[in-house]
């Protein structure tokens, strides 16, 4: 059972931490899946206001037949600089037979792997949840005492560039790491970075980057080079390209938009099918790839097939790709920023200048935002290779 911070659970559909003012619910829940599937079925909780009513729910818990039960040790209202309530966890774990699992103590309890034990004690418990503990310092599982950050720091980059993690993610993490360290010299580096390279630029790590990225291209290279043989012995009837579709490409330092907001290759070529009077184009996608379930999509358009000889990680991604295929192959626009104005494009534009302007002069009746501000939005995303995009 998720807990997520005080009120997140009651926006979210009465999910998380909002359950546990409905304790009917939760037996439902976990009676559904302990009966339905085959592993060991666990529930998260965080104590209730009082210690008798969090005692009802924790045995209430166990009888639906969860394996075991793990207990955050603060209420749902309470934030990580309140302190971590040991001895309701322990009259947790005194109160059931099933395993419990303390959770709650790297901000106040755990600084090493001792405190880890230390914690666990205190708690009474069967074992103990780390969360944040462990992303500020992973080698905090370390008997022999927490490794320096700037080597965990730099083991990670390693790690995410080898793994093609997620930029922003990769700096969320980073961030967490430093701390008050933010405001040192590689943390105001990382602070504004909006690359792998410029992240490694902050820790010295530029030349594990160069070395990463040309492995990774290469194995890249190699991978499509060997789906495009197969694919010549698969389908001989299928047009295929390396093409890959991304809203967004590196320039630079800064992450670019490759398409207008709301125009898609496949929009471009229904468009042109629909001009032509051809039926629509129909995809078929398939998970062919078991090790990463990756995607790849076929595309029928104008009765001929495409296809991307590389794979991608989404259905939606894969036949974006299919259609960047069959409208290069067809000599059409597929909608990239610096091409020739389509008529989708242009309809497009008048749409939104037309919501722009509507929405504006609602707002100038409620005395709200100018036209202004909304035109300068407008203009922001309708200039051909300008616009700069943040995910």
């Amino acid at each position: 059972m998720i807990t997520p911070p005080s009120g997140a659970g009651e926006q979210q559909g009465g999910m998380g931490a909002a359950l546990l003012s409905d304790p009917d619910r939760i037996e439902r829940i976990l009676r559904t899946l302990v009966k339905g599937v085959s592993k060991p079925v666990t529930c998260k909780i965080r104590i209730l206001p009082s210690l008798e009513d969090t005692i009802r729910l924790v045995q209430r818990i166990e009888r639906t037949g969860v394996a075991a039960i793990a207990v955050h040790g603060r209420r749902k209202e309470e934030r990580p600089q309140h302190p971590v309530h040991c001895d309701v966890i322990k009259a947790v774990a005194e109160a059931v037979s099933i395993p419990v699992i303390a959770n709650g103590g790297s901000q106040d309890c755990i600084k090493v792997h001792s405190d880890i034990e230390a914690f666990r004690a205190a708690t009474g418990a069967s074992s103990v949840m780390l969360a944040r503990a462990a992303m500020w310092n992973p080698s905090i599982f370390r008997r022999d005492g927490p490794l320096p950050l700037e080597q965990v720091i730099g083991e990670y980059i390693r790690y995410e560039l080898s793994a093609t993690n997620h930029t922003f993610n990769t700096k969320y993490c980073l961030c967490k790491r430093l701390k008050e360290k933010l405001e040192s010299p590689p943390g105001k580096k990382l602070h504004s970075a909006q690359s792998h390279r410029e992240i490694c630029e902050a820790f010295d790590s530029v030349v594990y980057y160069k070395k990463t990225t040309t492995m990774l291209e290469a194995r890249s290279a190699a991978e499509a080079r060997r789906h495009h043989t197969d694919d010549q012995f698969e389908d001989t009837d299928v047009t295929t390209m390396t093409v890959r579709f991304d809203k967004q490409v590196q320039e630079t330092s800064v992450l670019q938009r490759d398409y207008p907001p709301q125009i898609t290759p496949k929009m471009f070529l229904l468009e042109w099918s629909q001009s032509e009077q051809l039926p629509q184009p129909v995809y078929e996608t398939v998970i062919q790839r078991p090790l990463d379930r990756f995607f790849r999509s076929t595309v029928t358009a104008a009765n001929k097939k495409y296809r991307s000889t590389t794979w991608d990680k989404s259905k939606k991604l894969a036949e974006q790709s299919a259609a960047v295929v069959g409208l290069r192959t067809l000599g059409l626009p597929e909608g990239r920023m610096g091409e020739e104005e389509s008529n989708l494009v242009k309809k497009r534009k008048r749409e939104e200048k037309t919501e722009c302007s509507g929405s504006a002069e609602s707002a100038e009746e409620s005395g709200h935002a100018p036209i202004g501000d909304c035109l300068a939005l407008y203009s922001i995303y309708s200039t051909e290779g300008t616009a700069s995009w943040m995910s």
